[in-house]
């Protein structure tokens, strides 16, 4: 009779039978490491995973935070100074999470009220007063705005620019025409003046190339006209 043969070692650990009534051995839970990249090093000995990387935020997703952003300024969810700050923080987020941030505590496009967009006119007048354009409305290529003796509002944030360039023509006869701009619009202001200035206070810092431009052609007789990113407080308005 022969012995039994030995098991080849080249032919791996032969399995050994279990014992009846035993019970099945459970799958190691451990996670499975990936596979290294080539070239990378090995990991350390008992080391924690890496962190996931955070998904990177495109234009399209920029431009949705920043239509998000316009709808509840229109519906007064958020104030002048916010609107400034998350729109700008919306423009430079390189992550879905920063944008998430943005609007945490904002309802979804779908739940904002739907505001119609207005059609604005070509013109904007005051006459010994005070006149704003501002809310949800459709902003032609050439806009003018005359302030005699009064103040003109122009509040481009929460607005529809129809083209990639605006020309606003605004004039201040003894009076005030003030232009409010929302982050990532370039503004190039133009003009003269008698007895009164123009400014310009909207940064455009780190725009790209092919951003809105608003041109304003302004003329300024002993009055004001400005260009800025939030509205004046109340309490510095003076008289021109």
């Amino acid at each position: 009779m022969q012995p039994p043969a030995e098991p080849d070692p080249r032919q791996g650990r032969l399995e050994q039978p279990q014992s009846p009534g035993a019970a099945p051995v459970a799958p190691s839970s451990e996670p499975v490491a990936p596979p290294l990249e080539p070239g990378a090093p090995p990991p350390e000995p008992g080391a924690p995973p890496g962190p996931v990387p955070a998904i990177r935020a495109s234009d399209r997703e920029r431009d949705a935070a920043v239509q998000r952003l316009q709808g509840a300024f229109a519906e007064g969810r958020i104030d002048d100074q916010e609107f400034d700050d998350r729109m700008r923080s919306a423009l430079v987020a390189r992550t879905r999470a920063e944008l998430d941030q943005v609007l945490a505590d904002l309802p979804r496009s779908a739940e904002l009220g739907a505001l119609p967009v207005q059609r604005g006119g070509r013109r904007l007048l005051a006459l010994k007063g005070t006149v704003q354009r501002r809310g949800r409305w459709r902003v032609p290529e050439r806009f003018s705005a005359v302030a005699y003796k009064g103040r003109c509002e122009v509040d481009l944030r929460a607005a529809e620019l129809t083209g990639g360039s605006t020309t606003i023509t605004a004039v201040a006869y003894k009076g005030r025409v003030e232009i409010l701009v929302p982050p990532g619009v370039r503004v190039q202001v133009r003009g003269y003046s008698y007895g009164g200035h123009w400014t310009d206070e909207v940064p455009d810092d780190d725009l790209p190339a092919d951003a809105p431009v608003v041109h304003v052609r302004a003329v300024a007789y002993k009055g004001v006209v400005e260009a800025r990113p939030t509205p004046v407080p109340s309490g510095e308005i003076t008289r021109s």
